[in-house]
């Protein structure tokens, strides 16, 4: 790839990596990128921001649809800082000018994105579900609101550039090609002080993080599981079909699941062949977290559920006398 000085990109994609591995919601948000900036003949950036930058992480940035690969390599971005981070790359959008500038909405990307936003002066659409570009270029960001019983559209028109966050697995991955892009060195002005704090380990811990994301079959329980006991029949049901456990808000703020099982707006995006929610109505905040699964299953004592107006079946009764008789149907196949 050659190198050049001349940024040409209007939309930014924040490139997050971890130890020389590309995160997979920066390869997502950069195809989104590129299917709203081609039609307004805007060229797509990634950012890398790190030291050292791994092998070939421009090449693949490019191949993925990056027009430019923006890189700022310093001795002082070794480890993330939310400060250092920010401020090289505050230089280089009040110097370059983008238009857009996504990021994803993991603890790196929320982090980053809003204390960037506020040193900019701009506004932050966090957790995003969807993106659009309006006929006059400006980013709509497509965020649940009103207690998530609608989708409201979000836009900054006064002020650049537009940010925000999206949650990992919204958009799909884009196909690599073989293509080339131009890499860019960014302005890197940096004193020690300018490093707040300093990671001085890593303990890394079995890795379920992207498990609901690529479950081909996900179980989900909702508030109407009434309890942590209870919780049992959704994680029994998960076994016999081999599937991944979710969960809404509540059963985690309970305590009956973990943060990183929830699903939704504020949680994770699943995309499986089967998904199967227990005890849950419905509302959109859930809902959005559901990608293209091809069967949906609800089972819900309220006939009035929201949720059996989106599933493909739905079982009205007691979950309790349900899941057996289903388990010992599936056992018997």
């Amino acid at each position: 790839m050659a190198v050049n000085k001349a940024v040409q990109s209007k939309i930014w994609v924040f490139a997050e990596q971890r130890q020389g591995q590309l995160a997979e919601v920066g390869l997502e948000l950069l195809g989104k990128a590129v299917e709203l900036a081609h039609p307004a003949g805007w060229k797509v950036a990634s950012v890398l921001v790190n030291h050292p930058l791994g092998n070939g992480l421009c090449e693949q940035l490019s191949s993925f649809g990056a027009d430019e690969v923006l890189i700022a390599d310093h001795p002082l971005l070794g480890s993330y800082c939310s400060q250092a981070y920010a401020k090289v790359l505050e230089n280089s959008i009040r110097k370059y000018n983008p238009e857009v500038f996504l990021l994803g909405a993991t603890a790196m990307g929320s982090d980053l994105g809003a204390r960037l936003a506020a040193r900019l002066r701009t506004g932050l659409s966090a957790h995003c579900v969807g993106l659009e570009l309006s006929a006059e270029k400006k980013l709509l960001a497509i965020v649940p609101g009103w207690g998530g019983n609608v989708l409201a559209k979000v836009y900054s028109p006064q002020t650049t550039p537009q940010m925000a966050t999206v949650m990992p697995g919204v958009f799909d991955m884009p196909k690599e090609k073989n293509r080339t892009g131009r890499i860019i060195p960014l302005d890197v002005d940096l004193k020690p002080e300018d490093v707040t704090y300093q990671i001085l380990e890593i303990e890394r811990k079995a890795v379920w993080e992207q498990s609901l994301e690529k479950a081909e079959v996900v179980i989900v329980g909702g508030w109407g599981i009434g309890s942590k006991d209870d919780w049992q029949w959704v994680e029994a049901l998960a076994s016999v079909l081999k599937g991944a456990v979710g969960a809404t808000r509540p059963p985690v703020d309970e305590g009956w699941a973990k943060g990183h099982q929830m699903i939704g707006q504020s949680g994770r995006t699943v995309h499986p062949k089967l998904y199967i929610g227990i005890g849950i109505s419905g509302e959109m905040h859930h809902m959005v977290g559901i990608k293209g699964a091809e069967i949906m299953v609800a089972i819900n004592q309220d006939p009035q559920a929201p949720i059996f107006e989106q599933c493909d079946l739905g079982l009205v009764g007691d979950f309790k006398e349900i899941i057996p008789l289903l388990i010992k149907a599936i056992k018997s196949c």
